[in-house]
């Protein structure tokens, strides 16, 4: 069963919290970083991408970076701009984007839950990225970016959120640059946080969302904690790490699409009898094409859109291999273009459907050569697939929005 646990969070003052608040900081490039946190001295993003504030010439994986994170960390709660709540409490982080909302709870998970299977997780995580963020942790002795975890909907926890708006006027309400509402309340009240407690103790397991290399790092910086003080008790801080909680029909997964550099040295024509062999090709036209139901996909090629549906032959009750992430590598993407390594290919890219259509039009006419439409994974095959302790293909899930780095701070 899940232990969530209430917190002594460190966090931005009402009146900077939307000048602090920052996107997740792999959603940049060295370059696109080094823009975004220009004019803005109380981003967090300046914290979570400290080599934003070094010489470009520095190596992002120097030692100096995380010691500037930990100097800037130190110096921004000296001087104010972040405070502390002294007491444990737990936290409503609510999300509004294009008038739809998603309502998580904040709070600790368990470094042991990671480990035992509790927290369930759908994708690997590769060591670089892993070593960035525990260097990380370990340098500011804290976790600044929240693990986004999912549960099945709880009747106790959907009832304690609605008391809590209810009753309380939120500590933080901005609107993004983006356009997304950010509204966060405190849940102070001791009754409230037992029931919570209590609530998410009967939850037999939580999954990870979004923020895999991020819970693995802090699962290996507690142990290496534990290492330290092998007389540790269990309670102490750096045995749990930072997630934000939400209920799994709220959540939103958004298509996640690819397009491909050549035809693998087919010509148009035979590239469309090879795709025959296994899917339905129906001619769409100038409309871009987004597919509305599981085993159909868009093909946007030449000007023109494709619908394509998988034949009966291909579809697969396999949690992973009935994925259409799945059956668009396997049937098409794999044997039909050479994409063999979807990770590692250089002739295919990945764009969230956060991009449009457009986008997806926009790359094939200008430098790659064939772009495809998927229909989202939903949340109930992210379940699957993690229940089945098996894992997703790259680049499988688009979640929007995203979480804002910088409004908790877990210290340890």
């Amino acid at each position: 069963m899940a232990i969530v646990k209430p917190f002594c969070a460190v966090r931005p003052r009402a009146d900077l919290v939307s000048q602090v608040a920052a996107l997740p900081y792999d959603v940049y490039n060295r370059k696109e970083a080094r823009e975004a946190v220009k004019g803005k001295p109380y981003s967090f993003l300046n914290i979570d991408r400290p080599e934003t504030q070094l010489d470009p010439s520095i190596d992002i994986y120097d030692d100096a970076v995380y010691e500037k994170a930990k100097e800037l960390l130190n110096k921004h709660i000296e001087a104010g701009i972040y405070l502390r709540d002294w007491s444990a409490c737990y936290y409503i982080y609510e999300l509004t984007m294009n008038g739809r909302t998603q309502t998580g709870i904040v709070g600790c998970s368990s470094i042991d839950d990671y480990e035992t299977g509790v927290i369930k997780k759908h994708e690997n995580t590769r060591a670089d990225k892993e070593m960035d963020r525990i260097r990380h942790v370990d340098a500011c002795s804290a976790q600044t970016g929240p693990i986004f975890l999912a549960y099945r909907s709880n009747e106790t926890i959907n009832e304690i959120v609605a008391m809590v708006k209810r009753d309380e006027m939120p500590i933080y309400n901005f609107v993004a640059e983006d356009g997304i509402r950010h509204q966060v309340w405190k849940i102070g009240d001791p009754g409230r946080i037992q029931i919570l407690e209590e609530a998410f103790s009967k939850i037999p397991n939580t999954y990870i969302a979004d923020g895999h290399h991020r819970a693995a790092s802090a699962v290996k910086v507690g142990q290496g904690r534990r290492n330290q003080h092998p007389d540790y008790t269990g309670n102490e801080e750096f045995n749990y790490f930072l997630s934000v909680l939400f209920p799994d029909d709220e959540l939103y997964i958004m298509d996640y699409n690819r397009t491909v550099k050549d035809l693998n040295g087919y010509t148009k024509k035979e590239f469309m009898e090879k795709v025959e062999e296994n899917f339905q090709v129906d001619f769409v036209g100038k409309t871009p094409f987004a597919p509305m139901k599981k085993n159909t996909f868009g093909m946007y090629i030449d000007n023109n859109w494709y619908c394509l549906t998988a034949k009966d032959s291909i579809k697969n009750e396999d949690p992973v291999k009935g994925l259409d992430v799945s059956i668009l590598q396997d049937y098409l993407l794999s044997p039909v273009l050479g994409i063999k390594d979807p990770k590692n290919d250089m002739r295919i890219d990945f764009i969230g459907g956060i991009r449009g259509l457009k986008e997806l039009e926009r790359r094939a006419d200008m430098d790659m050569r064939v772009s495809f439409s998927m229909y989202p994974t939903t949340i109930s095959e992210l379940f699957a697939v993690a229940d089945a302790d098996l894992l997703m293909p790259p680049k499988s899930t688009w979640f929007e929005p995203k979480l804002r780095s910088g409004l908790f701070i877990h210290t340890f």
